[in-house]
């Protein structure tokens, strides 16, 4: 019987045979969702797919692209706020 934590169905369990030829049952945790924009829910790029444990452990620029909330809006749609707030600023 597994330890009480590990019997939920949000575990990912895969048969390995052993060395000693026994087969046995690991688990593990789920992959988390791809990580979305805010506006029009499309999957961000080069956001990767990680634990929170693990992507505190990836390098900063690994983590998401080199520009300006890249972790939070694709790149048309962050196109398309500074195109909004430039014309805003121009027309008051």
């Amino acid at each position: 019987m597994p330890r009480p934590g590990l019997r939920s169905k949000s575990q990912l369990r895969k048969k390995l045979s052993t060395p000693g030829n026994r087969v046995v049952s690991h688990y593990w945790r789920k992959k988390p969702t791809r990580a979305k924009c805010a506006i029009c829910k499309r999957p961000l790029q080069s956001v990767p797919r990680l634990r929170p444990a693990k992507m505190v452990k990836t390098q900063n620029t690994a983590r998401r692209a080199n520009r300006m909330e890249s972790g939070r809006y694709c790149s048309k749609c962050l196109q398309k706020l500074i195109k909004e707030t430039v014309w805003s600023q121009k027309t008051s």
